[in-house]
């Protein structure tokens, strides 16, 4: 598998944060204003600013000045570039997993027999009825 690039780094830290995906979330609606992106945090606006820059670094949003107004508009390309190197990862996981059905489904009974866990139900059921004849209380000290 090709080694992550750089900017799917930059995106893996970006939206490692919940308050960076909060602010994606609500750019996935529109293009906003940062006081706009600022209003449902708890953070004061020179952290959310900071959170922005983080984003814009990593190339998942645009600031645009607008007299007086800053606006900020989702960039999902470097997303994209991330999802990519993870489905690689899903595909080589689906292989894994399907090769390893179809080991079960084609291994002989007998083999099975030799790879149950210690302890089945019997084992268990013989355990509880020796230990109960051996407590003269029937187990209920």
């Amino acid at each position: 598998m090709p080694p992550v690039d750089k900017s799917s780094v930059s995106a893996f830290a970006a939206l490692a944060d919940p308050t960076r995906r909060a602010i994606l979330e609500r750019l996935m609606e529109g293009d906003s204003s940062v006081g706009v992106l600022a209003e449902p945090s708890d953070a004061s606006l020179p952290a959310i600013s900071k959170q922005l820059r983080v984003l814009e670094r990593a190339g998942l949003l645009v600031q645009e000045k607008d007299g007086r107004v800053r606006r900020c508009r989702l960039e999902a390309q470097p997303m994209k570039a991330a999802v990519d190197w993870i489905a690689q990862y899903q595909q080589f996981w689906d292989d894994k997993l399907e090769s390893l059905a179809n080991y079960f489904d084609n291994i002989a009974p007998q083999e099975i027999d030799l790879i149950k866990p210690r302890g089945d139900s019997e084992t268990r059921n013989s355990e509880t009825e020796q230990s109960e004849t051996n407590d003269p209380d029937g187990g209920k000290s």
